[in-house]
C-alpha cells in the first residue's frame, strides 16, 4: 500500500474531470509575466511589492515553492524549533489564559475588580504594582503621586489578604508586574499561600522580575544592578525547588515597542534581554535548564495583522536557537508568550475605533500562539478603565475562543505563504541585530551605550513623519474624523487622598502591633540582614509574617547607599498624541471664543461635480479640530465675501474642478483679498504650474496629497492663535 498523497489524489481527480486542458497549471513565473504586461514597463517591484517598516516587502503572491525551502517548514507543533507552537496540542488542551490588567492602586478596589472579572471569565490576574511598592516604599514613606500611581499598592501581610480575600488560589493564575525587584512581593504571595495553608507547589503564574526593561521605561531603577539580578537569582531557586508553576523571569518588549519599533527590533531586544538574564542567573549557579522554564516573554501585539502573528512565530523559532545554543535539553527550549494589545497605536480621539484595533491585535496574538494574553480597553489612554471597558475587553477573549473557535485549530496560520515567509524574513533579520547587540556585550551594556534607544528613535521617527504626511491612517485622528465627537470624560484619581488612606492604614498597622511583635519583627529583621543568597527568600517570609512591611525588607536587604544605573529612557508618545493636542486646542479655543476655530469651505460651482474633492477638503481640517463650514455652494466671489463677513472667519479654502480653477482663481482670489487683506486664503488641489499665478492673485497655500497634513493644521492654529 502506497503512503496516502492529496496532491497525487487532487491530479487523478482533475484528470478524471479533463480540467487540465482548460485550467493548466501555470509555469511559476507566469504571473509575473502577465502582470509585467499590464503595467507596460513600471517596474513590478515599485507597483505590486509593498515595503513594510521591518525592512523588506511584501509580496502580491505567495506561491509553493517561495516557501519549500525555508528552514523551518516542516516543523511540527510542541517539537523542534517549536515555531507552529509551544504545545503540541495548541489550544485545544490549554487555550490562552485571559489575563486582563487590573490598574487599581488600593487592595480593597483591586479585590472588587478583581472577584468581578474572574466570576465573568478571566482566568489570570494581572497585577500591576504601584511606583512605590515596585521600589521598595511603604505609603508613609513614597511621595505623592507614587502611592497607587499604575497599580496597586502592598506593603504588608494585611495588605495582601485584603487583595485576595475571597480569591481562590485553586482557581487563578497571578501575574505579578513587580519590575526590578520581585523578591519582597514574591515573599508576600508565599507568606499569604503559607497562612492560607495553600502549598506553594500550587500556584500559578509568574512573579515578573525585569530590571532591564524597567530600566529601559525609566532611565533608572531602584537598585543597583547587581543586587536586582542576585535576587533575580535567589527567587529564581527558591521558585524551581517550591513553586515550580511559578515563573520569575519576565521579558517585556511592550517599552520597545511603544517607543515605535519594528517587530524586528521588538524580537532582537526582547531576545538579547533573555539571553543576558540566562547568562546572569549562571554566574549563580543556576543552569539554563532551571533558568529557562521560570522566564515569561511579554511582546506586543500590533496593527500589521499578518506580521504579528510572523513575529510571534519566529520568537519561538529564535528562542529555540539560543536554547540549543546554551546546550538546553528538548524540554527546555519552549517560550512561554505572554501578549499585550498595543498602547502605540491607541487614540483618545474617536476611541469606539480602539475595540477595534484591539480585537484585530487580540485576533493575530492568538493566531500566533500566544500563552496568554491581555487585551486593552478601549478607554485605557483617558482613564482607569470601569466594569463596562473591562467586560468588553474580556469578552473579546471569549467571543475568539468560543465564538470562532480559535481553541479547536493548532497554528491556523500555518502554510499560509504570508505567514511563513514573513516568520522567515522577521527571524533572519531579528537574529542580525541580536548578534550587533551582542556584539556591543549584552543587552545591559546596549542600554548603556544607548544602542536600542537611537535605533528606536529613527524608527519612530519615520512613523511620525508618515502620520503626518498620511502615509499611514489611524483612523479618526489623521483621517475620517469624527467632526461632532464629545470627547470621554476622565476619571481623575485623587492620588493625595489615596496617599493619605495607605499612609494612615500602614501606620496604624505599626501602631496596632504589640511590643512583642515588634521585637520579633527586629529580630526577623536581624536574621534577615544576615541571610546569604539561598537563605533570603525563606527569611523574607518570616520577617513578613511576623510583621514587617515591604520597606523595612528593602531597607534591611539592600546595601545601604547603592547606586542604581542611570542611561536614556527608550521615548514613549503614542501615534495619535500630537493630533490629540491639536484637537485639546481646537477645544480650548471654542470654550475662550463661543465657536470652534473655523474654516470656510468656498465650494465654487454645483460641488456634485467634486464631490470627492470636498469631502477630503472638509475632513483634512476637521483632523486638526476646525468646524469646516462647507454646507453651501457658491456661484459668485462676492457670496464668497459675503459668506466671509458672516460667519467670521478668518481662514478660506476655495474648493473646484481644476478646468474651474484656470478661469477663475485669480479673479476670485483678487475679489476676496481685496474685501478681506487678512484672510488666509487656500485652495484645493495640486496647481502645477500655475502657482506663482495663484500666489500673486493672494492664495497663501495650496491643500493636496504631498503636504504635510499635520503641519498645515498645526500652522492654522498657530496663526488664529490657538496654539
Amino acid at each position: 500500500m502506497t503512503a496516502y498523497d492529496p496532491q497525487h489524489k487532487s491530479e487523478e481527480r482533475t484528470q478524471d474531470l479533463g480540467l487540465e486542458n482548460d485550467f493548466p497549471t501555470p509555469e511559476p513565473g507566469a504571473w509575473r509575466t502577465a502582470a509585467e504586461a499590464l503595467l507596460k514597463g513600471d517596474p513590478i517591484e515599485t507597483a505590486l511589492f509593498t515595503p513594510i517598516d521591518e525592512g523588506f516587502s511584501l509580496h502580491p503572491v505567495y506561491r509553493r515553492e517561495d516557501i519549500a525551502e525555508l528552514s523551518h517548514i516542516g516543523s511540527l507543533p510542541g517539537m523542534g524549533n517549536r515555531v507552529r507552537g509551544r504545545l503540541a496540542s495548541g489550544s485545544r488542551t490549554q487555550p490562552w489564559r485571559i489575563s486582563q490588567e487590573l490598574p487599581y492602586g488600593t487592595p480593597e478596589e483591586f479585590n472588587a475588580a478583581a472577584r468581578y472579572d474572574l466570576a465573568r471569565g478571566q482566568d489570570e490576574l494581572n497585577i500591576h504594582l504601584d511606583l512605590a511598592t515596585r521600589a521598595g516604599e511603604d505609603p508613609d514613606v513614597a511621595a505623592p503621586g507614587r502611592v497607587g500611581a499604575c497599580g496597586l499598592s502592598l506593603a504588608t501581610l494585611r495588605d495582601m489578604e485584603r487583595a485576595f480575600d475571597g480569591i481562590d488560589f485553586r482557581d487563578v493564575s497571578l501575574y505579578f508586574r513587580a519590575g526590578s525587584s520581585g523578591l519582597p512581593v514574591a515573599a508576600l504571595l508565599f507568606a499569604l499561600a503559607r497562612k492560607r495553608r495553600f502549598p506553594s507547589a500550587a500556584l500559578r503564574g509568574c512573579i515578573e522580575m525585569d530590571p532591564l526593561a524597567s530600566l529601559a521605561t525609566k532611565g533608572g531603577i531602584s537598585v543597583a544592578v547587581e543586587t536586582a539580578f542576585s535576587e533575580m537569582a535567589s527567587l529564581t531557586r527558591y521558585a524551581a525547588e517550591h513553586a515550580p508553576n511559578l515563573q520569575t523571569i519576565g521579558v517585556q518588549s511592550h517599552v520597545y515597542h511603544d517607543g515605535g519599533a519594528t517587530a524586528v527590533q521588538e524580537l532582537a531586544f526582547a531576545l538579547a534581554t533573555a539571553t543576558t538574564y540566562v547568562r546572569r542567573m549562571a554566574e549563580h549557579g543556576i543552569p539554563f535548564e532551571t533558568t529557562a522554564p521560570r522566564i515569561r516573554f511579554a511582546l506586543s501585539a500590533g496593527p500589521h495583522f499578518f506580521v504579528e502573528i510572523a513575529k510571534f512565530r519566529a520568537a519561538r523559532l529564535l528562542w529555540s536557537h539560543v536554547a540549543e545554543a546554551f546546550g538546553g535539553p528538548e524540554e527546555s527550549r519552549g517560550m512561554y508568550i505572554h501578549a499585550r494589545t498595543s498602547l502605540r497605536n491607541k487614540s483618545a480621539l474617536d476611541p469606539a475605533t480602539n475595540f477595534l484595533r484591539a480585537s484585530g491585535e487580540a485576533f493575530a496574538a492568538v493566531v500566533g500562539g500566544c500563552d496568554s494574553l491581555h487585551v486593552g480597553a478601549y478607554d485605557e489612554v483617558v482613564r482607569v478603565p470601569d466594569a463596562f471597558s473591562r467586560r468588553v475587553a474580556r469578552n473579546t477573549h471569549i467571543i475568539l475562543r468560543d465564538e470562532c473557535g480559535l481553541n479547536r485549530v493548532i497554528d491556523p496560520a500555518g502554510g499560509a505563504g504570508v505567514v511563513e515567509s514573513l516568520t522567515d524574513s522577521i527571524g533572519r533579520e531579528a537574529w542580525t541585530l541580536f548578534q550587533e547587540i551582542e556584539a556591543a556585550g549584552g543587552m545591559e551594556e546596549a542600554l548603556r551605550a544607548g544602542i536600542p534607544q537611537d535605533r528606536i528613535a529613527a524608527t519612530a521617527d519615520r512613523r511620525r513623519e508618515k502620520l503626518a504626511r498620511r502615509r499611514e491612517l489611524l483612523i479618526g485622528v489623521n483621517a475620517y474624523p469624527n467632526a461632532v465627537e464629545t470627547p470621554l470624560e476622565p476619571r481623575p484619581v485623587d492620588y493625595t487622598a489615596l496617599h493619605e488612606k495607605r499612609s494612615r492604614e500602614i501606620a496604624e498597622f505599626r501602631v496596632g502591633s504589640d511590643s512583642p511583635q515588634h521585637s520579633r519583627v527586629m529580630e526577623q529583621l536581624a536574621i534577615l540582614l544576615a541571610s546569604d543568597s539561598d537563605g533570603l527568600l525563606a527569611n523574607t517570609i518570616e520577617a513578613l509574617e511576623g510583621g514587617a512591611s515591604l520597606g523595612e525588607i528593602g531597607r534591611t536587604i539592600r546595601p545601604y547607599g547603592e547606586t542604581s544605573p542611570s542611561v536614556s529612557a527608550v521615548s514613549q508618545e503614542r501615534l495619535a498624541r500630537p493630533y490629540e493636542m491639536l484637537r485639546e486646542a481646537a477645544r480650548v479655543y471654542a470654550r475662550e471664543h463661543g465657536h470652534p476655530p473655523r474654516i470656510l469651505q468656498a465650494n465654487y460651482g454645483a460641488s456634485r461635480s467634486y464631490r470627492a474633492r470636498a469631502d477630503w477638503t472638509a475632513s483634512f481640517f476637521q483632523a486638526g479640530g476646525f468646524e469646516v463650514l462647507a454646507d453651501r455652494d457658491f456661484e459668485t466671489s462676492s457670496e464668497i465675501v459675503a459668506a466671509l463677513h458672516e460667519c467670521n472667519a478668518t481662514i478660506t479654502v476655495l474648493v473646484s474642478t481644476d478646468d474651474r480653477y484656470k478661469d477663475a482663481t485669480v479673479p476670485l482670489a483678487e475679489e476676496i483679498k481685496h474685501a478681506h487683506p487678512d484672510v488666509h486664503l487656500m485652495l484645493a488641489g495640486d496647481p502645477r504650474d500655475r502657482e506663482p499665478e495663484y500666489r500673486s492673485a493672494g492664495v497663501d497655500a495650496f491643500v493636496h496629497l504631498r503636504v504635510n497634513h499635520y503641519e498645515m493644521n498645526r500652522s492654522l492654529l498657530q496663526k488664529i492663535g490657538a496654539l
